[in-house]
């Protein structure tokens, strides 16, 4: 039987276009997301290898409810890929502080949970791969997003750190950090749209590596060397991503 991938936020952007890809190459998929109508179209294509299930990762009791519906019908989960994320643009002094406590209740405690409901199935098999969507702003920083970028950094941390605990039980915990592409979450951020990586390819170049064990998953070289350079200079990056973005902002301002 083929593997099992279950992935969060995946009715839009880099996670449709993952599972797409990933019913195109043979495995089954559980998608979840407070919504599914783009799931939708593949029901009739791939009957008995995609469930699309309503899952909001902010409730306690909703992602541990669909894994074990997902092992119910499937009998294990070999990958999960975290996934769904928010980001509500606005400068530190204006962001009030739930707006930020939100985008942690889905950003990293959403990751949290999802771990947690996948974590006694994947150690009773002895296997499992984890991959948690990071971004490259958790390193770098990044004007007018502080509460995401914060969450990446965690994510960041906390990944690296169950990569360490959970190894003795055959599971591996990656980081997945896909470039600047142009999804919803991406959209306020002012860099220019063309700059943007399109997401069905990045979607499906990630989708060939999920079974990747390496710490760091990218969906091509590109991105893993600007990843390097992150992760060398931040500073520097960050100031320069900052600034590309108001330059782009300020310009659609005169114009419009």
């Amino acid at each position: 039987m083929s593997d099992v991938v279950v992935i969060t936020g995946a009715n839009n952007g880099i996670g449709f276009h993952m599972a797409s890809a990933l019913l195109e190459q043979g495995y089954r998929v559980a998608a979840l997301d407070l919504s599914g109508e783009n799931l939708e179209r593949f029901r009739e294509t791939y009957p008995g290898r995609l469930t699309y299930m309503r899952c909001d990762v902010t409730s306690d009791e909703e992602p541990r409810a669909a894994v074990a519906e997902v092992v119910g019908r499937w009998g294990r989960v070999d990958v999960l890929v975290n996934n769904a994320c928010i980001a509500l643009f606005a400068p530190f002094e204006e962001k009030s502080l739930d707006d930020t406590r939100r985008e942690f209740e889905v950003n990293y405690f959403g990751y949290i949970r999802m771990v947690q409901a996948v974590l006694p199935y994947m150690k009773a098999q002895g296997s499992g791969i984890i991959h948690n969507v990071s971004s490259a702003v958790g390193v770098t920083g990044f004007a007018g997003i502080y509460g995401y970028a914060s969450t990446k950094g965690a994510i960041e941390a906390m990944t690296r750190t169950l990569a360490l605990e959970l190894a003795p039980y055959g599971i591996r915990v990656n980081l997945m950090h896909p470039p600047l592409t142009r999804t919803r979450s991406a959209a306020p951020l002012g860099v220019p749209e063309q700059i943007k990586a399109d997401p069905a390819i990045v979607g499906r170049a990630l989708a060939g590596r999920i079974l990747t064990t390496k710490p760091d998953v990218t969906p091509g070289g590109q991105t893993a060397v600007f990843l390097w350079l992150s992760r060398w200079y931040p500073n520097a990056i960050g100031r320069l991503l900052s600034r590309a973005a108001q330059r782009a902002s300020t310009s659609t301002a005169r114009v419009g």
